[in-house]
This record gives structure tokens, C-alpha cells and sequence, in this order.
């Protein structure tokens, strides 16, 4: 129930994106956008670069670990691609890779949903569970959907699926501190946040003087680093908590500071 719920949710998530760029113009798709210059080409590269290891992590797990090896070796040799040459097809690039991927997430999706949540499969560094897998694909799906939506200069709706971001963003705030080789303050603040719906979520032990508030949507920004604390509205009371939102870190890969004020918001 727990991964068909997760599952759907994920699937959704790339369905909303899917809509949005296939209204993209031809000249749209070699654009910047506000993270790290990358082009709506290069995020759609991503994401279905990363749905597609997933796939092959449960379903082929050598050839997981081939194509891990020969990535990290075409990275060492200076490569910047993301190793699209490497699946069983020509995905193009585009609309048409846009297609591929939507087929991509929608059998990853079918997987997803079919496994046991606890079930531990490879990845790029410590071996996870499905549903963590699943959660940080939808991370991953959101985060860098709000990339297209700043370069188009488009506000999106947010939905109540955000919930699942949300908890992996108070799920890594040890590892925030661990990245960055220092001990993580204890305790963990209070996290009470106003869901789209307008539902309030919490987690941790209530604490009134160690404390992050507001909009669940904009703490996800932070913990995405979509956004810099210091241009959203959540209120962060005590040291625990302003040391935490300053480097908020929910993604695995080496230590990323926050973008600067108005990089990437508009």
C-alpha cells in the first residue's frame, strides 16, 4: 500500500512536468536555466538517466553495476555527457526524449508499485531501500521540474504529494552535517509546516525555542536548494535550526551551498 500510494504519487509528479514541456518552444530546450546553467534538454538527460539506473538496479543488478563502472570511468576521462550511449536505445533528444522519459518513469513507476517498501537494491553509493529510492526520485522529479517552471517564468499549483519531499528533507538533517564533516546539533529542530491543502504536518518532538515554520512547499525549496532561506517566509527560530536552514542539504553527492538570494527565484 505504502509503494503503491509512493508509486502514484511519483508518477503524477512526472506527468505535471511532462504537460509542461511539451509546450515548450524548439528554441526553449537549449535555453539556460537558473540551475547551473543547465537546458531543459540536459534536466529531461537527468531524470531519465536516474529513472533509468533505477529500473536496472531492481531488474538487472550486474548490469547496474556495469554501467556504474563505466560512467565513473568516462568521468574520470573528462566525459560530461550523461551516458545516454549506454541503454538499448536511441532516445533523441527533445520532444522525443521528453517521450521517452515519460515511458521511462511510467515502467519505473509499474516496478515501484509492485515492490516490498523495505526491499534494498544497489545505488551509486550505500545500497537503499525501494521506498527511499522512490522518494528521492520524486525529490529529484519535483526539484529539478522547478527548474523549467523559473526559466518559464510559470508559478506552479503545488499539491499535497509534496509531503514526500518534505520528509526526506527532515530525514537528512544529520546527513546535511555528516556531508560537511561536522556533528549535527542536538536536537533536531521541530518542523511544523502548512501542506498546500492547508493541512498542518510536524515532525519532531515539539520545541517552541528550536523551531522551523511556514510553508511546506517553501521548505522543500530550501532542502532542494531551489531557494535560499533567506527568500522564502519560514520562520526559523533557535541555533539548531538557523545552522540547519543555512545549509540544508536533502540530496546525496558531495556538499552544495544554497544558491545566492534571487539566483534562482524570481
Amino acid at each position: 500500500m505504502v509503494m503503491t500510494k509512493l508509486a502514484g504519487d511519483l508518477r503524477d509528479e512526472g506527468d505535471e512536468l511532462y504537460a509542461l514541456m511539451t509546450n515548450l518552444r524548439a528554441e526553449d530546450w537549449q535555453r539556460k536555466t537558473p540551475f547551473k546553467d543547465w537546458t531543459p534538454d540536459y534536466v529531461v538527460q537527468h531524470l531519465f538517466m536516474g529513472d533509468w539506473m533505477n529500473t536496472i538496479s531492481i531488474t538487472d543488478p550486474d548490469r547496474f553495476d556495469d554501467v556504474t563502472a563505466r560512467r565513473k570511468a568516462s568521468r574520470e576521462a573528462g566525459q560530461t555527457t550523461m551516458g545516454l550511449e549506454m541503454i538499448d536505445e536511441d532516445v533523441g533528444h527533445g520532444p522525443k526524449l521528453l517521450d521517452a522519459w515519460q515511458k521511462q518513469l511510467h515502467a519505473l513507476c509499474d516496478i515501484f508499485a509492485a515492490s516490498d517498501a523495505k526491499r534494498r537494491m544497489k545505488w551509486v553509493g550505500p545500497d537503499m531501500s525501494v521506498r527511499s529510492a522512490a522518494t528521492a526520485r520524486m525529490m529529484e522529479t519535483w526539484a529539478h521540474g522547478q527548474d523549467i517552471y523559473d526559466l518559464l517564468r510559470k508559478t506552479r499549483m503545488p499539491k499535497d504529494r509534496i509531503r514526500n519531499i518534505a520528509a526526506l528533507g527532515v530525514n537528512t538533517y544529520g546527513w546535511t552535517f555528516q556531508n560537511r564533516s561536522m556533528e549535527a546539533p542536538q536536537p533536531a529542530p521541530h518542523v511544523r509546516l502548512t501542506a498546500p491543502s492547508g493541512e498542518i504536518w510536524t515532525w519532531n518532538e515539539p520545541d517552541e525555542t528550536n523551531l522551523v515554520e511556514g510553508s511546506a512547499t517553501e521548505f522543500c525549496h530550501v532542502v532542494t536548494q531551489g531557494r535560499h532561506i533567506g527568500e522564502v517566509n519560514l520562520r526559523v527560530v533557535g541555533e539548531n535550526a538557523t545552522k540547519w536552514m543555512a545549509i540544508a542539504q536533502c540530496f546525496a553527492g558531495n556538499a552544495n551551498d544554497p544558491p545566492a538570494v534571487g539566483q534562482r527565484g524570481w
